[in-house]
Formats: C-alpha cells, sequence, structure tokens
C-alpha cells in the first residue's frame, strides 16, 4: 500500500481525522466469523480506514440497520458473451453488486489475438468494477478448430508485467496437459507461480489427477456434485457456474448441503451470461440468493462470492469488510432475499444513471468476417451410413450425447420429427471449410438461426430444417460482419448485428435486449424447446473441448475419442 494513503487510513483510525465517509448504523456481514454485528464503516481514499462505533466523516449515510456486504466477485466469465462492450455489461452487472470481474478474454483472442486483449483491457481500464485478466491459454483451444490467431507463449509474456494480468485463463486441451505437450507447458511454466485457471469436464479419476498435478489451481466446468467433489478432493477451488446456458449451481449446492461439506473452496462465477438472463435474474446476487433458497446459510452463500474467490485469486485487499480493504460495499435490507439497494466501489456509490464510458473499438476489428455469401448448395448432407452419428443436446447443459438415430440413405438430408442440420462455416482466413451434422433436441421448424458466436473460435455456426433458411440466416450474419440472425420461411425474420470481432453489439444493454428477447421468442414459437437457450445453446455447439460431439468447419468430431465421424 503507498504510504501516503496508509498515513491517511491510520490518522482516521485513530480518530485523528475525520473519515471521507462514514456509513453508519451498518449491520456488517464479517466473512472472517461467520456473524453479523452493528458498526459503523470509516472510508478514507477507497479504502476501509475502521470498523468500529463512533467514526466520524466529512460525509456521513445513516443506513439504519441496513446490512452490508462485500462486493462480490465473479470467479470467472468471458466479458465479449454478453455481446455489449465490456463497460455497458460491467456498468450493468456492478448494479447487481458485483465490483470484481475475473475475465478470460480468449473469445477476443481467438479472433484477432493480442489485438483482442489489449481491446479488453483498454477498455475495462476505468470501469466502476475491478477488472483483472487471466491470459487467454488455448488459442485456438485444439488444433482440430480453425480460429484467427496462434497464442503462444512468447506471445504471453510482456503481459506478465501488467498488475491486472492475474495468471493463465482456463487451460482447455487436457490431453495436452496430461501428455506434457511442449508448447503448452511452455505457458504453465511461464505463469508459474501465479493462479491456472482449469477447464476439466469428465475427467477419469487418474487423468484429472495428471492435470491437477501440473499446477492447476480452479475449474468451473462441474457439472454434477460427484463431479464437484471430486475435484475438490484434488485440490481444485471449484466455481459454481450459473450462466445463460449451463445451469450446475442446483446440483452441486444440493450435495454440498446433503454431505454437509466445508464450501471454503468453491465460489461462484457465470461464464457466459446474456444481458438479457442479467435484466432478469441479476449477476453474481442471483447465484447467491439461488444458494440461500437451496439452503446454504446466508453468510456462507456471501462468502462464496466473496472472501472464497479473493484468497482463490490473491486478492487480499477485496472480499472483506475489515481495515485497509478496498471499500467495495453493498447494503441490502435483508440478507436472504438479496435485494441490492445500494454499491460502492472505491468508497463512492455507483450511479445507476451514469452512461458508461466506452472507448472507440479499432477500426480493424470490425472487419472480421471473411467469408462470402454462401448458397443452399453448401449444406448438402449425404447419408451414406444405416445409423449415422447424432449430436443429442442435453437441456440447462453445454455437453451433448453421442447417439445413433436410423435414417434412409440419400443424396442430400431433409430434416424431420425434430431432427436439424447443423454446419459450421469457416470465416477467419476464407478456406471455404464447412463442416455439416445432424443434431436432435433444438427441433426448429420452418426456419434457421445463425451466429458468428461460436466457442471458442467463432466461425459462423447455423441450425435449421432446411437449406434455404440456412443460408438466409448465414448470409443475415456475413452482411453485419457478425451477428445472431434468424430466417423463417424464406425470409430473414431479424438480425443482431455484432460488428465488433463478430462477438459485440456497439448498441447500449437495453437495445440489444430488446432485440434478443424478440428473437428468442421467435426461436420458440418455431419449435425450440422453453428450457433451451437459442443462442448460447448454439454457440457450445461448436466447442470441441467438450463432450461428446461437435460440429467444426472440418466437420462433426467425437470429442472422446477425437476423430471426425462420417455420414
Amino acid at each position: 500500500m503507498n504510504h501516503i494513503i496508509y498515513k491517511k487510513l491510520s490518522d482516521c483510525a485513530l480518530r485523528r481525522e475525520k473519515a471521507d465517509l462514514v456509513l453508519k448504523n451498518a449491520r456488517v456481514v464479517d466473512v472472517f466469523t461467520d456473524a453479523i454485528y452493528a458498526a459503523d464503516i470509516a472510508i478514507t481514499e477507497g479504502r476501509i480506514a475502521a470498523v468500529g462505533s463512533g467514526y466520524e466523516g466529512r460525509q456521513e449515510t445513516d443506513l439504519g440497520g441496513k446490512y452490508v456486504l462485500p462486493g462480490f466477485i465473479d470467479a470467472h466469465l468471458h466479458l465479449e458473451s454478453t455481446m455489449v462492450t465490456p463497460n455497458e455489461l460491467i456498468s450493468l452487472a456492478a448494479l447487481c453488486g458485483t465490483t470484481t470481474f475475473i475475465v478470460d478474454p480468449h473469445e477476443a483472442a481467438n479472433v484477432s489475438g493480442t489485438d483482442g486483449i489489449d481491446y479488453i483491457l483498454d477498455q475495462t481500464e476505468h470501469s466502476p468494477a475491478n477488472v483483472y485478466v487471466m491470459m487467454p491459454s488455448c488459442v485456438p483451444a485444439t488444433d482440430f478448430d480453425d480460429n484467427g490467431c496462434i497464442l503462444t507463449a512468447d506471445k504471453m509474456a510482456p503481459y506478465l508485467e501488467n498488475p491486472r494480468v492475474l495468471g493463465l485463463g482456463e487451460v482447455m486441451n487436457s490431453p495436452g496437459v496430461i501428455s506434457g505437450e511442449p508448447g503448452l507447458h511452455a505457458k504453465l511454466e511461464l505463469f508459474g507461480g501465479r493462479i491456472l485457471d482449469g477447464h476439466a469436464p469428465s475427467l477419469s479419476d487418474e487423468d484429472l489427477s495428471a492435470y491437477v498435478a501440473a499446477g492447476i489451481r480452479t475449474d468451473h466446468e462441474a457439472s454434477s456434485y460427484e463431479y464437484a467433489l471430486k475435484e475438490a478432493r484434488r485440490g481444485l477451488h471449484v466455481h459454481i457456474r450459473e450462466g445463460s446456458a449451463a445451469h450446475n449451481l442446483k446440483d452441486i449446492v444440493n450435495g454440498i448441503i446433503s454431505d454437509g461439506i466445508c464450501t471454503e473452496n468453491f465460489s461462484f462465477c457465470t461464464d457466459d451470461k446474456h444481458v438479457e438472463d442479467i435484466l432478469r435474474q441479476g449477476h453474481i446476487d442471483h447465484n447467491i440468493r439461488t444458494a440461500i433458497r437451496l439452503g446454504i446459510p446466508p453468510v456462507q452463500a456471501v462468502k462464496m462470492a466473496t472472501i472464497n474467490t479473493a484468497r482463490c485469486y490473491g486478492l487480499h485487499h477485496l472480499g472483506a469488510i475489515a481495515p485497509g480493504r478496498q471499500a467495495d460495499l453493498i447494503t441490502t435490507d435483508d440478507i436472504n432475499t438479496l435485494t441490492i439497494l445500494t454499491v460502492y466501489h472505491k468508497g463512492k456509490r455507483l450511479d445507476p444513471a451514469q452512461t458508461p464510458v466506452i472507448r472507440k473499438c479499432p477500426d480493424a476489428l470490425k472487419h472480421t468476417v471473411r467469408l462470402e455469401p454462401v448458397t443452399s448448395d453448401i449444406f448438402r448432407l449425404p447419408i451414406t451410413k444405416d445409423e449415422p452419428h447424432v449430436i443429442q443436446l442435453n437441456p440447462a447443459q453445454i455437453t451433448t450425447a453421442d447417439v445413433r438415430r436410423h435414417f434412409e440413405k440419400t443424396e442430400n438430408y431433409i430434416p424431420s420429427d425434430g431432427f436439424c442440420k447443423v454446419a459450421a462455416l469457416e470465416r477467419h482466413k476464407g478456406t471455404g471449410l464447412t463442416g455439416i451434422g445432424i443434431c436432435e433436441g433444438y427441433s426448429i421448424r420452418g426456419g434457421a438461426v445463425a451466429s458468428s458466436v461460436s466457442h471458442d473460435s467463432h466461425n459462423i455456426i447455423v441450425v435449421g430444417d432446411n437449406d434455404a433458411d440456412m443460408a438466409a440466416a448465414v448470409n443475415a450474419v456475413i452482411r453485419s460482419q457478425g451477428g445472431y440472425s434468424l430466417a423463417c420461411q424464406g425470409n430473414v425474420y431479424d438480425t443482431l448485428p455484432l460488428p465488433v470481432m463478430g462477438l459485440m453489439s456497439e448498441a447500449g444493454f437495453h437495445e440489444v435486449n430488446k432485440k434478443l428477447e424478440r428473437m428468442i421468442l421467435q426461436a420458440h414459437r418455431m419449435g425450440v424447446p422453453e428450457d433451451i437457450e437459442p443462442f448460447i445453446t448454439l454457440s457450445f455447439l461448436a466447442l470441441p473441448v467438450i463432450l461428446q460431439l461437435r460440429v467444426t468447419p472440418r466437420g462433426v468430431l467425437d470429442t472422446v475419442n477425437f476423430r471426425y465421424i462420417e455420414y
């Protein structure tokens, strides 16, 4: 801590000087003793000088017995997945009480490399919250995909000097970790001594142990309590994910309650959450409320969103209400329902009417869809096998199942009975690669949905029940230089342009939300089940590091055996 700032804190704590702000008559939620006690909170220079009684301030606010909590921390998220520019999202989520964001910008990096990472760092430099970055580790996620850039250890090294870069982002190439792949282990060694985030879904006991032995310290991919427990027993800090497509909180929290295990090494994250869901549910506050409703004691749930995460990432100035800590604070009148009343960041009350500071996006990041318009012929899919592989969706999860279904042999498959075609088109280098498969469970009828957001390489992905609408939806995305598009009965119903790297809109979150709600409603009217989020679910069908079948521009990939399947 700066000596001058410390002297001011000390003078305030010793009552030699008035505080900048005193929050009087608070009920302090103490994450160190799991208690709640009455006190005043004296704040100077954006930090807490003292928690006690009788402190005087140049400004005083009487809370009248309201609860004061530490600001919440999102342990792992991709800002780009919200589809709005970074400070649009941060300004919205901060009003929900999230004052710290641990960001992995691997979406931007997969499209635009270090230029994408620099964009995220630049845009968040003056945010109304703390934004830390984990350096993307797997760009591309695997060698089985086609992205825009390759990020090697030597390109990462300069970022070690940035104090906002905490460590290495989610290490998705678990086979590469376990086999000792030199390029990947060079990145692990580069960030040795810092936190290494994991990405380890569905590993065997032996593989998970080998993966953790490489120095990986966290994971957010547990979709069941049993797997989360297996990770926790191996020393991983488990980030319980509750986003727009992946809903893992209920199962994991119910298991924690049933077994009565310690929650010290559990935190909350959103990973990928649409602005529409944030406006409707909240952000990390939604995770806390849900955990409390399921039976986690309120203070314990708060700790999972504050001190647990701060300790995990070595952010010792955050996560608690205590002298010397940054004054990131939340007030509420009911710790069980957790209605957020006011939010303070560095001792300043956030103003809901404040317009987010948005910096200009470089023009080079707004022309990343390098694909000519397509015709319906590109989606031709001959069936030569009696029972080809089908990608079966799992509601409320991002994993898929590999199932076999009987279809008549044909020169071009025409979907029916709840099946759809799904295709991925390479959009970064103009290679013309297009992979096509069949999926079950999306169930759209009379149309198609296309997106330039498709994890993690962010090629164009499209799903539909006819080739003409699939082509129309894809061409709408191309014209917009990225975005979401929905076509039905030969016409484009609507498009949400995402011109920033094909990932983000330059419009405000209310405008984005209004259009997104309209498109989601129409997709459900066209047959997409209510328990499937049409766009985020589609975006994960391209991710080749998640089980079991994924569609890439090179074809449908079996991610268990790492081989392409034939139809």
